[in-house]
């Protein structure tokens, strides 16, 4: 079956000595992997489309009793170069892209959380103010649409104490806002170290307890040390 759809790439590996096998976030199909023959090639190389962060359209050969699918064309839908030039929105989004890989289970399509995850990107290549706010609008969303939407009322978890949601200036505010997807009324406020402390770990500790892996995330320290500032 002939697959046309698109997709945001969340990692690439070299396959061989021409090819590459690149694991994608799809809006048709959700997390899938993809060989891509002689995308090193000198003539035709394809390389570049199969950078992280990369938004793609890609049309490739879904075959029964494989998860490893052949791309057959591939273009690019939209470039967002600005998120390369500022380090923090570059490690900020590259956590996202692993968290994603981390989290979501292979060909299962997640169409509303792919949109999330394109619009929160975009966001990034715009240089917002508050770049955390849209990193927690993200974990959020990640965790709502897997079936694990936050309950602030629930202070511990299973083996788990959760930070009090509500011990910051804001934080209580700022974490029913993201949970309800009402984050607009954020953007421009100034946010403290101890609500940015409390909503990150609120957060992270959700997603570590739900998902296995979340801590060998390479890019998790440098994010967390990121996500301790103001940007203002």
């Amino acid at each position: 079956m002939i697959i046309n759809t698109p997709a945001i790439v969340l990692k690439s590996i070299a396959y061989g000595e021409t090819s590459m096998i690149s694991r994608c976030f799809s809006m048709k199909n959700g997390k899938i992997s993809l060989i891509v023959k002689g995308a090193k090639s000198k003539k035709r190389s394809k390389v570049s489309y199969f950078q992280p962060l990369s938004y793609i359209d890609i049309m490739y050969n879904k075959k029964r009793n494989t998860n490893l699918h052949l791309v057959s064309n591939v273009s690019f839908i939209e470039s967002w170069q600005n998120i390369f030039n500022d380090i923090r929105l570059l490690s900020l989004s590259m956590t996202i892209l692993e968290i994603t890989e981390k989290s979501i289970i292979d060909e299962d399509p997640h169409p509303e959380l792919f949109q999330i995850l394109k619009n929160v990107l975009k966001a990034y290549n715009n240089n917002p103010n508050n770049p955390n706010l849209l990193f927690w609008f993200y974990e959020c969303a990640l965790l709502t649409h897997l079936g694990f939407k936050p309950s602030l009322e629930k202070g511990y978890l299973p083996g788990v104490k959760l930070p009090d949601p509500y011990g910051g200036p804001k934080s209580g505010m700022i974490l029913e806002g993201l949970i309800e997807k009402k984050i607009d009324q954020f953007l421009e406020i100034k946010i403290s170290k101890q609500d940015n402390k409390i909503v990150s770990n609120y957060l992270w500790i959700l997603l570590c307890h739900h998902f296995e892996g979340m801590h060998k995330i390479k890019s998790i320290e440098i994010t967390k040390q990121l996500l301790k500032k103001n940007f203002f």
